[in-house]
């Protein structure tokens, strides 16, 4: 529900997120169209809310998989990103070995932000390979920066890798933050990347007005 309320702030131009109660109309209704689904696994607090085949043409996602914990923490970094005006897109795949894909690129204003989400640190092979990619793209490919959001575990063994393995000059563009619990879960302070400019809001909002009354106009319940 956190990267809900999020993205719908991204959506309403506001750049901030509407409220839990509004997340949650905005859920129900949703879930009465058949578009998406939600189920809260006892090793989280709040639901996940995924869309549905209908919605997508896709299988709804196996909540206990392994990486699940991580696609819900990227999605709440993602929606945060949305929400102070960014675009949101996946990173190129690789294209050698030793190559390596960040979890998402966040553009604005011709800023370009490789991000990733550390949940659990990696070993310090995988950290040297990853670093001197990540120091090859901010030096060669346009990359402002790459923002890591992670465990407090996770951002003292990023922060050490990225001293050892990230050229000196590059260093400055890789930033790590703690902003996750143990569960994955953001607990961290509000993502520092202040909004350009707030556009006119948008109809997100409006519409959920009339969940409490008669559905608003337009909205299928």
């Amino acid at each position: 529900m956190d990267a809900i309320r999020w993205a719908l702030g991204a959506l309403s131009g506001s750049g901030v997120p509407v409220s839990t109660r509004k997340a949650q109309q905005w859920v129900v209704r949703l879930e009465g169209a058949g578009l998406v689904e939600r189920a809260r696994p006892t090793y989280r607090d709040t639901s996940i809310v995924w869309a549905t085949a209908a919605a997508i043409g896709r299988p709804a996602p196996n909540l206990f998989r392994q990486t699940i914990r991580h696609e819900v923490a990227v999605s709440a970094v993602s929606a945060r990103y949305l929400a102070h005006g960014y675009t949101w897109q996946r990173d190129r795949k690789p294209v050698a070995r030793l190559d390596h894909q960040a979890d998402g690129v966040a553009i604005r204003n011709g800023e370009v932000e490789l991000i990733e989400v550390e949940l659990t640190p990696k070993t310090w092979q995988r950290y040297k390979m990853i670093c001197e990619n990540h120091s090859h793209r901010l030096a060669h490919d346009g990359v402002t920066r790459v923002a890591y959001f992670c465990t407090e575990d996770a951002t003292r063994a990023v922060t050490r890798a990225a001293d050892k393995y990230v050229f000196r000059t590059e260093r400055p563009g890789l930033v790590a933050e703690t902003v996750f619990d143990i569960r994955g879960q953001w607990v961290g302070p509000a993502l520092d990347r202040p909004r350009p400019e707030v556009l006119p809001g948008a109809s997100v909002l409006t519409e959920l007005d009339g969940v409490d009354g008669q559905p608003a106009g337009g909205v299928t319940r």
